[in-house]
């Protein structure tokens, strides 16, 4: 049975690495997957998605996705990568795709934004998902890291801005929610 699954992680909890390692083995299977992302992710490019660790891979933009052959099952599963920027639409055609054509969807992204609120397509992914798991990561002090902390470029976060500015390591960094609050990026600061 298909199921919509949501795996979600901090920053730098290798969610990008994640799914390309999950496309790769449903290749050595002889099966098909299709990795996709929304297309406001064009960091790596339009077409790519890359992880820290140095894996990439290509994809489409979920705007692209070939739904007839997913619906025909010509794929044997869909992959979302940084599926917190889907919209409440395109979740439910996830939805659809596992309730009346049987394929699995795994999708992978944040769960909250920098000031601690859901994303459109993490809160709809949580309300829809027929398991949602937990990708793991560590804040510094060596506590879980769950939330994300928008580093400020003076040495501490800010907690102000639109929800969505993309980055990486280089704007972001996964916090245990106690120097999240404290808004405490280090040991030191």
């Amino acid at each position: 049975m298909a199921k919509l699954y949501f795996r979600y992680g901090a920053m730098s909890s290798s969610k990008t690495a994640q799914a390309i390692m999950v496309k790769y083995n449903y290749g050595e299977r002889g099966q098909k997957a299709i990795l996709t992302k929304p297309s406001i992710d064009t960091r790596d490019g339009v077409h790519s998605v890359k992880s820290r660790c140095g894996l990439e891979d290509q994809c489409v933009l979920f705007d692209e996705l070939p739904m007839e052959a997913i619906k025909r099952g010509e794929y044997n599963c869909v992959i979302v990568d940084e599926a917190q920027f889907l919209s409440r639409d395109q979740v439910m055609v996830l939805v659809d795709l596992v309730d009346n054509y049987g394929v699995p969807v795994i999708c992978y992204g944040l769960r909250t934004d920098f000031q601690g609120n859901f994303f459109e397509g993490s809160h709809y992914l949580m309300a829809f998902a027929d398991t949602i798991e937990e990708i793991k990561t560590i804040c510094w002090c060596g506590r879980k890291a769950i939330m994300n902390a928008r580093l400020d470029g003076k040495g501490g976060i800010t907690k102000v801005g639109e929800q969505v500015v993309l980055g990486a390591d280089d704007k972001y960094i996964g916090l245990c929610r106690k120097h999240w609050a404290e808004g405490k990026i280090s040991k030191d600061g």
